[in-house]
């Protein structure tokens, strides 16, 4: 294998999960189309224990704000990352994942052994580490109290409020302001109310610390994925008490611009490839991009109904529903790693030569 990746954890990963040896690209770069003129952010897969995380400068981080921003699904076809390397530039899509993260022989001995830490969990922090759906809520309920407004209670409003931009909410449904300055004020002041809710945060979701218990005894790797800051989400999770469970997160540091780039580069940080982990979500477009990089999906039902999630691989109502047997069945029908499809170019020879006369004299 010409090229590896190596996972990148700020919690050191317990006896019972080490990850095998590779070697993460120093420069990756994220790309569409991956043609070199859109590279746009450097793609910043960093160790935390080494790294140090910088707030805006105005005492909160400037990520916050892409919570109120509605993201891009991502990882359509031939979309991925992009490294510049000494022998020139190399493309990394899916499939090139898929194809390099393989297990390797004394991998393949001990998952044989232990095949539940083959796979890899990638958990999104947005309703399903933490209740971020009352966050912003709250933050919007306190600029409406301090502009003197009121929100309707109507199911749209509110559907709006919690899954599109803030400008669609503030020009469209709203309908506070057209002008510029006055959006960019209001939406400064949102991301500035979110971020002082989030200090008060210290409460995980329903039953997913018991259900984080149960995978760290089996030794399942999992990464938790969010467009905040490193910074934010660390004490986030130290206050609730899950700082163990995670070997790698993804943040806003590592430059990704769609929801299905952050699962891939928690793939790569876990060591995992695509095809190997399965998404926690809550959001039908996560699980859409969880799918588009050929991940299981495991939807939870609250903050959208069930029959918004019909195309998730599994649906719950909570975390208590969950077991490591319910992780199983999802690749159940995908055999074991000798028995997958494997490429095969065949070489045709070129058809010989007949004599259509009678040389011999």
């Amino acid at each position: 294998m010409d090229c590896a990746f190596r996972s990148s954890s700020w919690v050191p990963p317990s006896p019972a999960l080490r990850l095998g040896p590779s070697y993460l690209l120093p420069k990756l770069r994220f790309s569409e189309k991956l043609k070199p003129s859109s590279v746009r952010k450097r793609l910043v897969v960093s160790r935390a224990s080494g790294s140090d995380e910088q707030d805006s400068g105005n005492g909160f981080s400037t990520a916050v704000s892409k919570v109120f921003v509605e993201e891009t699904i991502g990882a359509e076809y031939g979309e991925g990352f992009e490294t510049f390397r000494m022998d020139g530039l190399l493309k990394v899509d899916v499939d090139y994942l898929n194809d390099k993260l393989q297990e390797c022989f004394l991998q393949r001995i001990r998952h044989a052994m232990k095949p539940d830490e083959a796979f890899g969990l990638i958990f999104s922090w947005d309703n399903v580490v933490a209740d971020t759906r009352s966050l912003k809520l709250d933050a919007w309920r306190q600029v409406a109290c301090e502009e003197g407004r009121d929100i309707s209670s109507d199911s749209h409003t509110q559907k709006a409020i919690l899954h599109t931009a803030a400008d669609h909410v503030l020009q469209k449904v709203l309908c506070w302001t057209e002008e510029e300055n006055e959006l960019e004020r209001l939406k400064s002041r949102l991301s500035q109310l979110y971020h002082e809710n989030l200090l008060k945060l210290e409460t995980p979701v329903e039953g997913l610390k018991e259900w984080l218990d149960a995978i760290y005894t089996v030794g399942i790797p999992t990464a938790v994925v969010s467009c905040l800051d490193r910074r934010d989400m660390v004490e986030a999770l130290r206050r609730m008490g899950l700082s163990k469970y995670f070997q790698a997160i993804v943040s806003e540091e590592d430059g990704m611009e769609s929801i299905a780039h952050r699962f891939l580069s928690a793939a790569v940080k876990l060591d995992r490839k695509p095809s190997k982990c399965i998404v926690f979500e809550d959001d039908p477009r996560g699980i859409t991009a969880a799918h588009n990089c050929t991940m299981m999906a495991v939807a939870l039902i609250g903050a959208h109904p069930a029959y918004e999630l019909v195309q998730a691989d599994l649906a719950v109502a909570s975390f208590s529903e969950l077991s490591v047997i319910n992780l199983r069945r999802l690749f159940a029908h995908k055999g074991s790693s000798f028995m997958d499809l494997q490429k095969q170019i065949i070489e045709k020879s070129p058809p010989k030569r007949k004599l259509m006369t009678d040389t011999i004299f």
